[in-house]
């Protein structure tokens, strides 16, 4: 209780001094020949500056207030920026084109949430992302705490929404599709994700009733922009976790720039706090780079490279794990012997070309290469004790396992390798006038995947072997002695060599419009997709799909700010490779894309508190899915079953409070619920393996008032508990048990030496830092016991399974440090 209060009282105290904080506008100003304007004048109340000879300008503003900023240039018209409330020190990139024959009015609206979305597209601060604490240093981590999404691994940096599993989310970067490794099956082997936060511009999320532009999956779309460099700039990060470095770089004539990232991380931290003792090296290394060239006012080059190796190394020796009742306490005693080293390799490159014909119409053209080598090689032979736990609470032996109740043997071995190549070529445009904007595009797929599964399970108990039930066996032991082959519990054999080809194209038309005063905003667009599976040694297979979709939001004329949205369409997602592949690791070329029906209902409430911006975003939804290609979760594996035999829904409501509840720092709490089952071959529904049914996350920003650079970060997550699944070849109709609720506090707090708002004069010692902070984190603060998965063990007596909960990490301790010259 000494370490708790006082962290309640910083966590949440509310400080009645608020200081009047900054944010910065910066840009480019062109004129109508996307040429840059020298000498144009930009001012807002607080200020005014200009831009240089390549048009580039930095401007301060107050933070959390709305400001009007205002340029002009003799000779074109002004260009006026009204309402744009910007959280403290961010940052906002506006590139406005200054005409000779109109006066643009640009009124937009950025409040703390990010941009007002008629499209229900979620916008959060790449400064935030960069800045609240988590296992993962990716944008996942903040993604889970928005409503809709959710998770039961700190480690992992896969994310389910709204009922779906992790393979249903889309991932773009520039545009780009990006893929990860197809074999990790542990959140221990994830290592990075592939979007380096520290690269990202801006970051939107859409949680379901996505526009036809994005491509065909049936949850999520994150749509990462990375930025262009206008400066030079080094930044570099530690901590006990890994390093990072990014570099910007601009040529002299602003015609090149150059971003490049590069991350090494090692989970030796996390993986050492779980109850599994083990010698461990996992390493991640990641470097990426964004390169744009501009070769003239209208065309320019852009390449996006990224080489990633994870390596892990894992030589378990023992672990203890407690569980069961206060009146009936088991104990599982495990010691290991063997090792696992797992290797995943993945390239990718990517170029693309912008091209603008005029004014109202870009197109462009995008080529793309995904290649990943994978290996996973694992022999381990793990000896089990189950157990009563001493309870005598004057006693030496108080928790240790006692009155051994069941003893066995279980060995995993994998050899398992894939090697993957997808190669994507697409062109894209749009054209805008006005309110309305014509977008479409055509994109196509090569994959080529090369697969092979080698893996088993043994399991023995007092040194007999355990049979898998089918196919049966006569077995009259002691009379007769058995003389079968030793057969493995489980196992999955193949090799698989399969090629897909498809052919994608989208078409969508929007525009904004006035209705008795009321501002109206509709999208309509369609997408298609014809692709053929052609597997080695089995038929070909080939589908088309449509999926028609529709946005409509509706602004009425009140004096409250409101918008209303409805999306609905349908979404269909063809089997990918890893969708393909049964229990047993053989091809299933016949399976049919997987169906999913939206409708979703929203408003979005913004409103002014103490004189800071606040929005209230409430959303209701609901999902019919047939053709369910139904799978189970182990760890962050998923194994698909490959028969289409399944159908399933998923309804809910989610809400987002949002605002600056302390001056100039911006936070919020989300609420949601979750009902999603599923019915597998007309034999009634159950629970999907994605049915987390609550969901709270908060994310909390403060400072002290008499020491406003040291700043709090806390994030917190409470989960109900997903079904916990079933023992291997048993019926999930017959095991409908839930894990436990996932509760995880992450607490941060830096010192702020140095930012755009507290730059320091020549000769000072802080003078060369544009950032520099040094700060702890302590991840699950309150050292809760999370599991993400059950082993079953079975008692020799009775012969009934226990399921024993494999926990997650427990309290840990990390300092780091950040800077940027």
């Amino acid at each position: 209780m000494s370490l708790v209060k006082p962290l309640f009282l910083v966590c949440f105290f509310v400080f009645s001094i608020a200081f009047s904080q900054t944010a910065t506008i910066t840009g480019i100003v062109l004129d109508e020949n996307r040429q840059p304007l020298l000498g144009v004048n930009i001012t807002s109340k607080t200020g005014g500056t200009t831009t240089d000879t390549n048009g580039v300008y930095i401007l301060q503003l107050v933070a959390d207030q709305k400001n009007t900023v205002a340029f002009s240039h003799i000779g074109h018209e002004n260009v006026v920026l009204q309402n744009l409330i910007l959280t403290t020190n961010e940052t906002f990139e506006f590139n406005p084109i200054m005409k000779t024959d109109a006066i643009q009015i640009s009124e937009i609206v950025v409040s703390p949430a990010g941009n007002k979305s008629v499209d229900g597209i979620v916008t959060v601060s790449p400064e935030l992302v960069r800045k609240i604490p988590g296992a993962n240093t990716g944008v996942e981590n903040i993604l889970k705490l928005l409503p809709g999404v959710s998770f039961s691994n700190e480690l992992s940096t896969q994310y389910n929404v709204r009922g779906g599993n992790f393979d249903e989310n889309l991932v773009y970067v520039n545009g780009i599709e990006v893929y990860r490794p197809f074999l990790i099956r542990s959140a221990q082997q994830e290592g990075l994700s592939f979007v380096n936060s520290d690269m990202v511009e801006n970051l939107k999320f859409s949680a379901g009733g996505f526009q036809a532009r994005y491509g065909d999956k049936l949850s999520s779309v994150l749509d990462i922009n990375y930025k262009t460099p206008t400066t030079f700039s080094l930044q570099a990060a530690g901590s006990l976790l890994g390093a990072s470095a990014t570099l910007e770089t601009v040529s002299k004539n602003k015609n090149f720039t150059s971003l490049t990232g590069a991350r090494y991380r090692d989970n030796s931290l996390f993986v050492n706090s779980q109850q599994t003792q083990t010698n461990v090296n996992p390493s991640f290394l990641d470097i990426q780079s964004f390169l744009t060239y501009r070769f003239s006012k209208k065309l320019k080059l852009n390449f996006l490279g990224n080489l990633a190796i994870n390596d892990y190394k894992n030589k378990p020796l023992n672990r203890q794990t407690n569980f069961g009742t206060i009146q009936e306490p088991r104990a599982l005693l495990v010691f290991y012997e063997g090792q696992e080293n797992n290797r995943y390799q993945t390239e990718f490159a990517a170029l693309k070309a912008d091209y603008s014909l005029n004014e109202n119409t870009e197109i462009n053209i995008t080529t793309s290469l995904y290649h990943t080598i994978e290996e996973e090689f694992s022999d381990i032979i793990a000896r089990y004790e189950l157990g009563d736990v001493d309870t005598n609470l004057g006693g030496e032996n108080l928790g240790e396992a006692t009155n051994s109740r069941g003893i066995g043997a279980q060995q995993n071995r994998a050899r398992n390798q894939l090697d993957a190549l997808i190669f994507n070529i697409a062109h894209s445009g749009s054209f805008k006038k006005n309110n309305t904007a014509l977008k479409w595009g055509v994109k196509f797929t090569h994959e080529d995947f090369r697969d092979q599964l080698r893996e088993s399970e043994f399991i023995d108990s007092a040194g007999f072997f355990i049979r898998p039930s089918e196919p049966r066996f006569e077995n009259n032991q002691p009379d007769e002695p058995f003389e079968g082959d030793i057969v493995s519990f489980e196992s999955a054999r193949a090799t698989n060599f399969v090629k897909t080809d498809r052919i994608s194209a989208f078409v969508q038309y929007s525009n904004r419009t006035n209705w008795n005063d009321n501002e109206i905003y509709y999208n309509l667009g369609v997408r298609g997709q014809y692709y053929t599976i052609k597997p080695i040694g089995l038929s070909t297979n080939g589908q088309f799909i449509f999926s028609p979709r529709a946005q409509f939001a509706i602004k009425p004329n009140w004096q409250k700010d409101m918008l209303f949205r409805l999306a609905l369409g349908s979404y269909q997602q063809p089997p990918f490779y890893r969708e393909l592949r049964r229990l047993t690791g053989q091809i299933n070329p016949e399976v049919k894309p997987q169906k999913s029906f939206h409708l979703v209902l929203g408003n979005e409430y913004s409103f002014n508190f103490s004189s800071r911006p606040f929005t209230l975003t409430s959303e209701v939804y609901y999902k019919k899915l047939s053709d369910v290609n139904t799978y189970t979760v182990e760890d962050v594996r998923l194994r698909y079953s490959a028969n289409n035999n399944a159908q399933a829904f998923a309804y809910g409501f989610d809400f987002r409070f949002n605002g600056a509840f302390v001056p100039g720092a911006e936070s919020w709490l989300s609420l949601g619920y979750l009902r999603t089952e599923e019915n597998s071959a007309n034999r009634g529904y159950i629970s999907r393996p994605t049915d987390q049914r609550f969901k709270f996350g908060l994310l909390f920003q403060d400072y002290m008032p008499t020491i406003p650079n040291l700043k709090l970060y806390l994030n917190l997550v409470y989960n109900t508990g997903t079904p916990g699944g079933s023992p291997n070849n048993a019926d999930p109709y017959d095991f409908q048990n839930r894990l436990r609720d996932y509760r995880r506090a992450d607490l941060g707090i830096s010192y702020i030496f140095a930012d755009n708002t507290n730059l320091h004069p020549k000769g000072h010692w802080l003078h060369k830092f544009k950032e520099f902070s040094l700060g702890f984190e302590i991840f699950n603060l309150f050292n809760n016991q999370n599991s993400i998965t059950n082993t079953w063990v079975r008692d020799a007596d009775t012969q009934r399974q226990f399921a024993v909960p494999n926990f997650l990490t427990s309290r840990v301790l990390n300092l780091k440090f950040n800077m940027r010259f």
